[in-house]
């Protein structure tokens, strides 16, 4: 009698512990209007990884846009990127997010630029307030690295809170390298993307 209540008593823990469990991991994802995927992409790489965690949490997918672009010619895009780094100067965004403080979780996808954060997106975080959110950023880069973008993203918005980032390496615009994240180096990205969402606690 005493070892069939022990087995009971065993299995009730079991029970009680696995519905613990599933309650917690849950509390940390939120139904699909509650999550946002910004990104800023000129080869289509960091766009590619924005759209597989799309396809893991759901949500919005917005892709930044600005009201004049940058040049086609890589050595000019460059120049000028130089000079608003230099300056301080963050250009005008074509793209609009209505009701942004209805989102809990903001994806923010960005390549790295000359080793910083691209001005566009320093544009979207200084536009917009993203009070207590949590902020979750995602990069790709040509192999150097994220640079001090991450340093910056916690920076602009300093009341967030701000997930380990994903990063890996995409093209190589200065050489010609344009989409590289296609194909097998996309399942290989899909991947690295839902163990870095799984860490997270934000795979579903």
């Amino acid at each position: 009698m005493l070892i069939t209540k022990m087995i009971v008593m065993l299995k009730v823990a079991v029970i009680i512990a696995a519905t613990f469990s599933f309650n917690y991991v849950s509390a940390q994802m939120p139904d699909d209007d509650k999550v946002l995927i910004v990104y800023l992409s000129r080869t289509n790489n960091t766009k590619a990884i924005a759209e597989i965690i799309h396809g893991y949490v759901g949500g919005r997918l917005v892709a930044i846009e600005l009201e004049k672009p940058y040049p086609q010619d890589y050595k000019a895009t460059v120049d000028q990127v130089a000079r608003e780094n230099e300056t301080g100067y963050l250009p005008k965004l074509k793209t609009k997010i209505d009701s942004i403080q209805n989102y809990e979780i903001v994806f923010i996808g960005f390549p790295t630029w000359g080793m910083q954060l691209p001005p566009p997106m320093k544009s979207f975080l200084t536009e917009y307030n993203l009070g207590e959110k949590t902020v979750v950023p995602f990069n790709t880069n040509a192999g150097y690295g994220v640079g001090t973008s991450i340093e910056t993203v916690k920076s602009l918005c300093p009341k967030c809170s701000v997930l380990e980032a994903f990063s890996t390496e995409g093209g190589i615009e200065r050489d010609g390298k344009y989409l590289v994240i296609k194909d097998e180096r996309r399942k290989d990205a899909e991947v690295e993307v839902k163990q870095w969402l799984k860490k997270l606690k934000l795979l579903k």
